[in-house]
């Protein structure tokens, strides 16, 4: 079975940028039971890392996500996979299913 490791690093605060999207937190919990639902067959495990307030014992991949926050590069929720870079700002549902599509779902058929 194939293993997807999902950080979310967001705020409590909505990115300004992101009039009208949910909130980072919202995004993190809608996530889980869409990609549970349409990829059954794949072992999601998820982290929500609050960016502003949750800077401790991070990995250095974590803090260059974060630093890139921090300086605007990037917009949250920031959505990653295994270490990849998914989407960030208003999430989409096609942007998550086109990514393990191409990256994990494929390797389940092999």
């Amino acid at each position: 079975m194939t293993k997807v490791s999902v950080v979310v690093y967001g705020a409590d605060v909505v990115c300004a940028s992101c009039v009208n999207a949910p909130t980072s937190r919202n995004t993190f919990e809608w996530i889980q039971p869409l990609l549970e639902r349409k990829y059954p067959d794949i072992q999601f495990e998820y982290t929500y890392i609050d960016f502003q307030n949750q800077t401790e014992n991070l990995s250095d991949h974590d803090q260059h996500y974060i630093e890139q926050l921090e300086e605007d590069e990037l917009f949250y929720p920031l959505i990653t996979m295994n270490d990849e870079y998914v989407a960030d700002g208003y999430i989409q549902t096609k942007q998550l299913t086109n990514f393990v599509d191409k990256h994990f779902a494929n390797n389940e058929n092999k």
